[in-house]
């Protein structure tokens, strides 16, 4: 939720300005778009509003935009441990744990806070609606069918001249200053007494025509995507502007149609039953209606408009297609970055459907611990998982990692598997097995974080962002500082993208060089027990100071099998890669694999 607010905070400082840029360019264009062309602009907009709502998020495309989202996003756990794997007999003592502290950085309530301001203002928003609402449904009640025999000729006509078939019922009411079309599935028009008992034909064929431009436009539904937008946007005052043009717009498009219905020499009666009724035919109190009413503002332009009206020549109309089409072009180009911007990082989009997934009970294994065991079995395409929602939420990778940074680094030709020595540079570690000179082979065996931080140093962030986007690494989110962006939580990654990417690794989909991949799977190498080979790798997280975080990855190679394996564990002081790596086997063994 607290994401969720910062996140959508972010977004609407990007709204703010797109809607700027917008204004400015229908302001520049004006003279090249027809009223309704005018009008129509805004239906790209209200979807643009839509995007940080939808679930469907595009391919991230601007790795600085996902860097500034992050930034603003709390941040868990940023201290890291790598873990050791010694190549030796048993299925549990090749595990030894080393920790190096990188930093900390503590979640903030700030965004959470701003949630519930947004939930507040929201309920604020409905509440007024839904009094709205309430009086309208009073006014319904009190309303009379049609009466006057004179009124309903010059309806019936009206509908003949809009070719309107659906017979729209037309109800007379004395709670009304100025006549409004309501229902979207059922639609009704509510006439006041007061224009009925002042009858002047004119004046109520324009008004009739009016409301029926509304109902033949759709501006019923419009008028209701407005209305969430104003109840979803209640806090950002260049949304609630850019409503009331549209208002503004949908009205002087209506206007527009109805003037091209009527004889020239009609139009400034039209503009005058505006200017007569301009008192009685204040703001509609229902956001859910339209009308003929508006703000005085509003009028004013609507009566520029009609004393302007020509009708629109073939060139214009062609020209208004053309800027149409370029406008709304703009703003769909802006789908990206508010995708992007509202996307949530901190979790995976696992599609189920067509899976052969089995879901586990391992609540007794994982005991208080919160967590995820993920098992794919290549050989029968089949899914073992405990715990979905941990099993699809990303956390930092940790040591993890480093199976992906020595393969860059191989492909970037940093190293080779040839020659991979890289010289110790003096700097004492409390680890005895990393103050040596180390080569990929010893560095993956102890975890040897220098090792890799040196790797990453010589291939540079735009390399390292590259073979992420590549490989389609977890979140994808690269920035900070190069020694630790795999462990401060702006890299994270679920237990299900572990399976993955281990995949990925092991079939060799990446479509990197054989040797660079057969080289960091011998890294990975932990022992063998009967016709079985395991590969892993682990890691630890601390969180202030306690392990708070432990994984254990890999595969299990068979002659006939393959197994990927990702387990994660959390729990607030006991949580490290050694202990996902037992209760890993531990679980493996009583699914009898390797069996």
């Amino acid at each position: 939720m607290g994401n969720f607010a910062l996140r959508f905070l972010i977004c609407n400082i990007f709204i703010s300005i797109v809607i700027c840029l917008f204004l400015a360019s229908k302001h520049i264009f004006r003279n090249k778009l027809t009223s309704r062309m005018q009008y129509n602009l805004w239906f790209p907009l209200l979807g643009l509003l839509a995007i940080p709502f939808l679930p469907v998020r595009s391919v991230p495309l601007f790795s600085w935009l996902e860097s500034l989202l992050t930034i603003a996003a709390p941040h868990k756990g940023a201290i890291f441990h790598g873990n050791a794997a010694l190549h030796q007999s048993g299925p549990l003592n090749w595990m030894n744990d080393f920790g190096i502290a990188i930093g900390q950085k503590t979640p903030s309530g700030i965004g959470f806070a701003l949630f519930v301001l947004w939930v507040a203002g929201m309920t604020g928003m409905i509440f007024l609606t839904f009094r709205s609402m309430v009086r309208f449904h009073a006014l319904k009640k009190t309303s009379l069918p049609l009466q006057s025999p004179n009124v309903y000729r010059i309806y019936q006509g009206c509908l003949r001249e809009m070719n309107i078939t659906k017979s729209i019922p037309v109800y007379s009411t004395a709670f009304l200053k100025s006549p409004v079309i309501a229902g979207m599935f059922r639609p009704c028009i509510y006439v006041p007494i007061h224009l009925i008992s002042d009858y002047n034909a004119k004046d109520i064929r324009y008004m009739l025509l009016h409301e029926l431009s509304h109902y033949k436009h759709k501006d019923v539904l419009m008028n209701h995507l407005m209305n969430i937008a104003s109840v979803l946007y209640w806090f950002n005052p260049f949304v609630w502007h850019a409503c009331r043009e549209m208002k503004t717009d949908r009205e002087i498009a209506c206007d527009t149609s109805v003037l091209k219905m009527l004889e020239t020499g009609t139009h400034k009666e039209y503009g005058n039953t505006l200017i007569n009724f301009a008192e009685k035919i204040s703001r509609s109190p229902f956001p859910f209606a339209t009308g003929i009413s508006g703000s005085m503002a509003q009028m004013q332009k609507r009566i520029l408009n009609i004393a302007n009206y020509q009708k629109a020549s073939t060139y214009k109309i062609l020209s208004g297609f053309l800027v149409y089409g370029l406008i709304a072009a703009f703003l769909a180009g802006f789908i990206p970055v508010l995708s992007i911007l509202a996307a949530d990082h901190d979790r995976y989009v696992f599609h189920e459907q067509g899976k052969n997934i089995t879901y586990l009970d391992l609540d007794a294994s994982f005991g208080k611990s919160k967590g995820s065991f993920v098992l794919y079995d290549a050989e029968n395409d089949a899914w073992q998982i405990y715990n979905k929602e941990c099993a699809a939420t990303r956390v930092t990778p940790v040591s993890t990692y480093k199976i992906y940074s020595a393969l860059f680094a191989l492909e970037a030709g940093i190293i080779s598997p040839e020659q991979s020595l890289l010289e110790w540079d003096g700097q004492y570690h409390v680890y005895e097995a990393w103050n040596s000179n180390q080569t990929l082979q010893s560095a993956m065996l102890n975890s040897v974080t220098w090792y890799f931080q040196a790797i990453d140093r010589q291939a540079g962030f735009p390399a390292i962002r590259d073979y992420i986007k590549k490989t389609g690494y977890g979140n994808q989110i690269v920035h900070g500082d190069l020694s630790s962006y795999w462990a401060d939580s702006s890299l994270s990654i679920s237990p299900i993208e572990q399976i993955e990417m281990l995949q990925k690794l092991y079939y060799n989909q990446f479509d990197f060089s054989p040797e660079n991949i057969n080289a960091v799977k011998d890294s990975i190498y932990l022992y063998s027990e009967g016709n079985s080979k395991i590969y892993g790798k682990t890691g630890t997280g601390e969180v202030n100071g306690t392990n708070a975080l432990g994984w254990f990855i890999g595969y299990i190679e068979q002659e006939d099998h393959t197994y990927f394996f990702a387990t994660s564990i959390q729990n607030d002081n006991l949580a490290t890669g050694s202990i996902a790596a037992e209760l890993t086997h531990s679980i493996l063994s009583d699914l009898n694999i390797p069996g």
